[in-house]
């Protein structure tokens, strides 16, 4: 995990934010939301879509609390970086790559994914009880 890197609002730059449930449902439609919108801004989208996949997975699957949602942002940075942000409800579950070492861990081969996409990747609390894992792409990173 790199350093954590907060970014002053440009009110200019293109962004998309939705609420969506934690659900298998609402990764799979966060991760189809991020592919068109991405298509509308004229991005490369493969490799946010992987993020965005892994991310809102991990949203689901350990960051999930009954009856609370999980928040999908996404902004277009100066210079054309993408940034990715995964909001959820379990600021106490803080994502870290597995060990090296250890090729068969049972957990964190997603976060792998982010990393290898990503410039820099991350873990900001708050407010409580949340936690949002960003990661940035740089320009055209993921395209086929």
């Amino acid at each position: 995990m790199n350093q954590k890197l907060d970014l002053p609002f440009t009110p200019n730059a293109p962004h998309f934010a939705v609420q969506l449930s934690a659900t298998r449902r609402g990764a799979r439609l966060a991760r189809l939301l991020t592919e068109r919108q991405l298509d509308d801004w004229g991005v490369p989208s493969e490799g946010a879509v992987q993020v965005v996949a892994e991310l809102a997975a991990n949203a689901v699957l350990h960051g999930r609390v009954p009856g609370r949602d999980f928040r999908l942002a996404l902004r277009l940075l100066p210079g054309g970086a993408l940034r990715v942000e995964v909001t959820d409800a379990r600021g106490d579950r803080v994502p870290r790559l597995p060990d090296p070492a250890s090729d068969d861990a049972e957990a964190g081969r997603g976060l792998r994914i982010v990393a290898a996409y990503a410039d820099r990747w991350g873990v900001r609390a708050g407010p409580a009880p949340a936690k949002t894992v960003w990661a940035e792409l740089p320009p055209g990173r993921g395209r086929t």
